[in-house]
């Protein structure tokens, strides 16, 4: 590499990775829009590639922007766990958390933060659970778990729970590279609804799918649902269909390699909400208070 790659340029990559706006990441990180385009275009002459693709609505990544954007988070992630292990790490600290998690939050979201959690507190023992939604939020007033960890967007009534947003991921619209679609730079849902669409029907997907749809006036042309992620993805990959879903869970290629693209939606799209879910006057004992300590910092929220 001819220049050295900062923190302070990769803090604002992923600003605007995940908000796919230069405006926006700037309005983020305090910073001017400028001091955003500027953080990329160094990247990009740095790494000797285009790690944006430019859009009149936004910015959507590339492939290699999406690889970059993994190390640039690893990086990020290991340097944040520095600066707050002092504070956060107890020796001595041991015991139990019991928690549980939902399918989405499982395999995208809480195995890393939990290898990190362990890698400051190896004496605690996280006590995991694969429940769904609903018994999630039973299992939580009940006293059987102390945190869930949960898509709280889905959580029909969460006063009745104390709750922490973790992180907010943006919904896009997934397509094949030679889709029609690609050819517009934000595609309404109206576009959308053209083509046949490929839908999950895990973690209430559906169901959150059809909100927004309805509140549009619309019904996509359902050709196919799926309980699996891998198969979603090879039929958006091969042209079966479009989708839209988080960018928590998009991946620019199929299992067989077939290239997938994202672009952003003209209609506003609800963001898909991660949080903690606890129960109401329940006082957490230490290591699930510092589970939950931990998540808080560690996902910058």
């Amino acid at each position: 590499m001819s220049k050295d790659v900062t923190l302070r340029q990769m803090r604002y990559f992923v600003a605007a990775a995940q908000s796919g706006q230069f405006s926006m990441a700037a309005t983020v990180e305090h910073v001017s829009q400028s001091a955003i385009t500027n953080a990329v275009l160094a990247l990009e002459e740095t790494l000797g590639t285009r790690l944006f693709e430019r859009l009149p609505q936004g910015v959507t990544l590339t492939p290699d922007g999406h690889d970059f954007l993994n190390h640039a988070r690893h990086i990020l992630d290991s340097v944040r766990d520095a600066v707050y292990k002092a504070p956060f790490r107890s020796h001595d600290l041991k015991g139990t958390v019991r928690l549980a998690a939902s399918y989405t939050v499982l395999g995208y979201f809480l195995p890393e933060l939990m290898a990190r959690f362990r890698a400051t507190y190896r004496d605690v023992v996280i006590d995991l659970l694969d429940l769904d939604r609903p018994s999630i939020e039973q299992a939580v007033l009940d006293g059987d778990i102390e945190l869930g960890i949960v898509l709280l967007s889905n959580v029909e009534n969460v006063r009745r729970f104390r709750h922490h947003v973790l992180m907010r991921s943006r919904r896009q619209l997934w397509t094949s590279p030679s889709h029609p679609l690609t050819e517009l730079a934000a595609p309404s849902l109206a576009d959308i609804a053209s083509y046949p669409y490929i839908q999950i029907n895990v973690d209430e997907g559906e169901q959150s799918t059809q909100r927004y749809w309805k509140q549009n006036e619309l019904v996509p042309d359902t050709a196919f649902r799926t309980g699996s992620m891998e198969a979603l993805r090879g039929l958006v990959a091969h042209g079966f269909g479009v989708t839209i879903l988080s960018d928590m869970v998009f991946r620019p290629w199929s299992l067989e390699g077939k290239r997938i693209e994202a672009r952003p939606i003209l209609n506003a799209i609800p963001q898909m909400d991660v949080g903690m879910l606890w129960r109401k006057g329940a006082t957490l004992e230490a290591p699930a208070h510092a589970f939950q300590e931990f998540l808080i910092h560690a996902c910058g929220s």
